[in-house]
């Protein structure tokens, strides 16, 4: 299928994320057999509540230019964006479109989403425990260090959250959302140990492990109807695996949200799942579904705990045959070198930016479709230096964000 001209090959797209004109559907959904999938970590975070509403009030926040230009340039009909702040209302989520993405930017064309959806996120709320075991529990927001005692790292609620924007009417009555599932629910979970004690897996409490949260931020499933299906778009945004210590309770926290999308999709393994209402269980046996987000997590390189990244990539559910890449990814790994040098992942799949220093330039956000849905173009939105739209990546510090959007056309 060509959605950006009849001269550009779908393998020109995959190779080279440059400028894409609107596809032949544009503001037409359901006119096309491909829908286009994307997840864009777009770095819409502030370092103050309400700051992001503020921003996004008026039309001139340069970097919420730049990530809606990125956006209208690959026009994905659903998209997730990850660290975007949530606020109860949803305001920003609004603004962003009615003030950004329905504006053109650039010489762009404006892009409307029809449908939206956010909920909280477990950053920055407090748990009233000590999590990183340094003898208090910080529950302040503002005070140091109280992100690392909340649920999930944030200095105030719903910092670094998500939204998801869709062309397709999204099944709101059916949203599952899981983030409150507990990590000792989890089946054999692979629970941070104090390496200073013989006791296995005791870094928590036993008191601490019946509060402790599974989700950093959230998990959802939002099913999106496409046509006459319903296409379950799994999202999510699992911490780094880093930032902790030997006991390695970020990359094991990492590993098993991870985890936790590879149980639900494979018949019966998610029968131990509980979503936020107490419905149990993972999805029916050939639902249709899309896994998206920042995993925090490379195949081959980084800090990822116990291959994470495989749990996925290797599922009899998931289609992962398909790996979008670019040239820029290419260019911008041997320009920087560095650790890049000694990397064993191929660079045309890398999606984030993280320069020479350690761990390099890695491929951590994805977009994985189930087997049995037909996979017929994608890529990431990485230019060239020589391409005028690589004012929208750019270097460090970057003009929209360090990670890149990534989509992938599926046949519905």
């Amino acid at each position: 299928m060509i959605r950006a001209g009849a001269s550009v090959a779908v393998a020109a797209i995959a190779a080279a994320a440059v400028a894409l004109p609107a596809p032949a559907h544009a503001g037409r959904p359901g006119h096309s057999p491909d829908v286009r999938f994307a997840t864009y970590n777009a770095s819409l975070n502030r370092g103050t509540e309400g700051e992001l509403v503020a921003d996004l009030s008026t039309r001139t926040d340069e970097q919420a230019r730049t990530v809606a230009e990125v956006v209208q340039r690959a026009r994905p009909d659903v998209l997730l964006v990850n660290e975007f702040d949530y606020d109860r209302r949803g305001e920003a989520a609004r603004l962003f479109q009615d003030n950004y993405l329905s504006v053109g930017q650039g010489g762009a064309d404006p892009i409307r989403y029809r449908y939206r959806y956010t909920a909280p996120s477990n950053t920055g709320i407090a748990s009233g425990l000590d999590l990183n075991n340094d003898g208090k529990a910080v529950t302040e927001p503002g005070s140091d260090p109280y992100g690392q005692d909340a649920y999930g790292y944030g200095t105030f609620p719903g910092q670094y959250g998500m939204v998801v924007y869709s062309r397709h009417p999204i099944d709101y009555r059916h949203i599952r959302t899981f983030q409150k599932f507990l990590w000792k629910d989890m089946p054999g979970a692979a629970l941070p140990d104090d390496t200073t004690t013989h006791t296995p897996s005791d870094w928590y409490s036993p008191a601490e492990l019946e509060k402790v949260r599974l989700s950093s931020k959230s998990h959802w499933d939002v099913p999106i109807r496409v046509g006459h299906r319903t296409v379950h778009f799994l999202v999510s945004h699992p911490t780094p695996p880093s930032f902790d210590g030997a006991e390695d309770r970020n990359g094991r926290r990492n590993h098993d949200e991870i985890r936790f999308w590879a149980d639900y999709v494979r018949p019966w393994q998610g029968r131990y799942i509980y979503d936020d209402r107490g419905w149990r269980g993972g999805l029916w046996p050939g639902a249709r579904f899309v896994i998206a987000g920042d995993q925090n997590a490379d195949p081959e390189d980084g800090d990822s705990y116990d291959g994470a990244i495989h749990q996925l990539l290797g599922s009899p559910r998931v289609d992962a045959s398909s790996v979008p890449s670019s040239r820029g990814a290419v260019e911008a790994a041997t320009v920087q070198a560095g650790a890049n040098l000694d990397h064993g992942g191929d660079p045309r799949h890398d999606t984030a930016d993280f320069a020479d220093t350690a761990p390099g330039n890695l491929r951590v956000d994805y977009v994985l479709p189930s087997r049995g849905m037909r996979t017929t173009g994608g890529g990431v939105f990485w230019p060239v230096s020589s391409d005028p739209l690589s004012r929208l990546t750019g270097t460090y510090p970057f003009p929209s964000s360090d990670h890149r959007l990534v989509w992938l056309d599926v046949r519905r």
